[in-house]
């Protein structure tokens, strides 16, 4: 499986602008992805020091319905992971993608990912790509080794087909904190 690109804060305006004119063609076929199997896929794992970290839930939309509910509309979705603490770093130590029934999709973080202060990452679903369903969701975990500010991670979901613009953003929610993980 071709593992997705990490942004750079410097790019993610080009790539947007990019994901804007891609939006725009409305392509015949849904992009194939690899189901991954979530026993077989590596997991990143937190550093024994991490202090503060959480698990947190970010919903997704790859399509959504229109009109009477019969007809779709495909969405490209940018996860953003954003460290808003000025002073501190940070490590995303996993980034998964679940479809609708909650079955893993895809890993996109297979090495830890340091975040400097106020530094961020973005990984994109394509369009075309409906693997994920309307019910798709990111679970993303994160730790620290000193507090930090906890980051700001949501989705950006947008489609300018047949030349309407449409965007949403979704907000992501801590299900988990680093305490309730340890036994």
């Amino acid at each position: 499986m071709p593992r997705l690109p990490r942004l750079r804060p410097a790019r993610l305006g080009v790539v947007l602008a990019a994901l804007v004119l891609v939006g725009c063609t409305s392509p015949d076929r849904p992009a194939e992805a690899a189901r991954v199997d979530a026993d077989t896929t590596a997991r990143a794992t937190a550093p024994a020091d991490a202090v503060v970290g959480e698990t947190i839930y970010v919903p997704v939309y790859s399509h959504i319905f229109h009109q009477d509910g019969t007809r779709e509309l495909d969405l490209t979705a940018t996860l953003s992971i954003r460290n808003t603490d000025p002073e501190r770093a940070l490590t995303v130590t996993e980034v998964g993608y679940y479809d609708s029934a909650g079955r893993l999709v895809r890993r996109y973080v297979e090495q830890p990912i340091s975040l400097g202060p106020l530094a961020s990452e973005a990984f994109v679903i394509e369009g075309r790509d409906r693997t994920g369903g309307v019910g798709a969701n990111f679970l993303v975990e994160w730790v620290a080794e000193a507090e930090v500010s906890a980051p700001l991670v949501e989705a950006v979901m947008l489609s300018t087909a047949q030349g309407q613009g449409v965007s949403l953003v979704s907000r992501g929610q801590v299900v988990r904190t680093l305490a309730e993980e340890r036994p």
